[in-house]
């Protein structure tokens, strides 16, 4: 078995972006469909930080990235931990 060498730093700089960052919104691209907190591995209501405008900082947050993948208007985005959002 060979390791990949680019997947491999690809997947050590992406956990290092999680785990030292979290998701922010971009309220006015946000149409309060839902499908961020439907797809919450964990059952977050994701859709209520969205419409406080607020960065999810929950401590149950896996910042597994579902919710910004899944959101069909481009409104979550990681951004690292002490950026202004």
């Amino acid at each position: 078995m060979s390791i990949d060498r680019n997947s491999l730093a690809f997947d050590l700089t992406r956990a290092a972006v999680l785990a030292t960052g979290h998701v922010v919104p971009d309220p006015p691209r946000c149409v309060q469909c839902g499908i961020c907190s439907y797809n919450c591995p964990l059952g977050l209501d994701v859709r209520a930080y969205v419409w406080r405008g607020a960065p999810i900082i929950d401590s149950q947050c896996l910042t597994c990235g579902q919710c910004v993948a899944r959101c069909p208007r481009g409104a979550l985005a990681f951004a690292p931990i002490g950026q202004p959002t």
